[in-house]
This record gives C-alpha cells, sequence and structure tokens, in this order.
C-alpha cells in the first residue's frame, strides 16, 4: 500500500516544484564561438587514405590459372559441340521411346511381315556372291520390294523423297563435272597461246 502512495506522490510532489529557465540573448554571443556545420563532429568524418592490395598468388593458383586459359577454347568447342549435338540426341531418344512403345503393343500381323521382309533380305545376301556392290544392292532391294507389298503407302512416300533427293544429287554431280569441263587447263593453254599469237599480228 505505501509503494502505491510513494508512486502517486511523487508526480505530484514534482509538479508543485517551480523552476526558472532563462533564454540567452542573442546579443550576448559572440561570432567566435558559434561553429560552422563542417566543423561539427556529426557531419564530418575523418579522411581515410586506403589502398586495396592484392594478396600474391601462390604457385598452385597461377597453375590454375594458366590451365584455365590453354583449356578456354576447348571448353568453349565443347560447349558448342553440346548444343549441337543435345536436339539430335532428344530426337533420338524420343524415336527410341516410341519405337519401344510400337513394340510393345504391335498392330496385328506386324511380326510375320517383319519376318518376311527379314527373309526377302536374307534371300538377298544369298543370291549376292563375289561383289561388294550386288551384296549392298541385293538385300536393301529385296527388302525394299517386301516392304513394300505390306506398306505401299510409306513406300510412296519413301520414294518420293527419294527419287527427289537421288534427282538433287545427280543435278549437282551435272554441274561439277560441266565446271570442270569448262574449267579445263588445255583449254586456258590454248587460249592464251591464241591471244599471244593475236598480239605478235
Amino acid at each position: 500500500m505505501f509503494k502505491v502512495i510513494r508512486l502517486g506522490a511523487t508526480p505530484v510532489s514534482l509538479s508543485l516544484l517551480s523552476l526558472q529557465v532563462y533564454a540567452s540573448s542573442s546579443e550576448k554571443t559572440s561570432k567566435k564561438e558559434l561553429l560552422k556545420i563542417e566543423e561539427l563532429s556529426l557531419y564530418s568524418s575523418p579522411a581515410r587514405e586506403t589502398k586495396y592490395v592484392e594478396n600474391p598468388q601462390t604457385q598452385l593458383e597461377e597453375g590454375v590459372s594458366r590451365l584455365r586459359h590453354v583449356m578456354e577454347p576447348y571448353t568453349a568447342w565443347c560447349q558448342d559441340l553440346y548444343a549441337k549435338a543435345m536436339p539430335r540426341l532428344e530426337k533420338a531418344v524420343e524415336h527410341g521411346r516410341e519405337g519401344y512403345e510400337f513394340l510393345q503393343n504391335p498392330p496385328a500381323g506386324f511380326y510375320p511381315r517383319l519376318g518376311v521382309i527379314g527373309f526377302a533380305g536374307i534371300v538377298g545376301l544369298f543370291l549376292a556372291r563375289g561383289s561388294r556392290i550386288k551384296k549392298l544392292v541385293y538385300p536393301t532391294g529385296l527388302m525394299g520390294i517386301g516392304a513394300s507389298m505390306y506398306y505401299p503407302q510409306q513406300a510412296v512416300a519413301i520414294a518420293k523423297v527419294a527419287g527427289t533427293q537421288l534427282y538433287d544429287w545427280s543435278l549437282q554431280g551435272y554441274i561439277a563435272v560441266e565446271s570442270l569441263w569448262k574449267d579445263n587447263p588445255k583449254k586456258k593453254k590454248s587460249g592464251e597461246k591464241s591471244g599471244k599469237v593475236n598480239k605478235k599480228i
């Protein structure tokens, strides 16, 4: 109880005290006593002169940096190769998955047809004795004939694509042979000799 009375009496007794505060006049303060803003320690900070000093590299760090500079072209080449090969690899993996799913649930009569096409290839290998060209042409030709019997629409589409590619290759070969024929060195020499004869006349 006494604690409560003490806590209540203290602010009341302080309010009864009278204190007088006098403000100083501006005339009394001299200009010498006034401080500028820059002179206050709050606004000024001591000028620091700092220098960045690198730690000397160790032999291991120097060796690693040299190795990085030497290997930089090779790593760039590997990154380019990876960027080019990755889409093709993803496509190959996707085709492999599709083929696996197709073989898991094949359409009716797929395996007998595959057996007939494979047997045609084996017969082609048996018939192509002696020549390497025959060993390439006979099995693929007989397998193509067997596949076209069972899958005519796909065979027509493949034949169209193969025909256009063969036409393009033959046209490129014809252009190459024609350019070689026109740029024959014998014709150039004969043209130079006839030019010299014309100059003398």
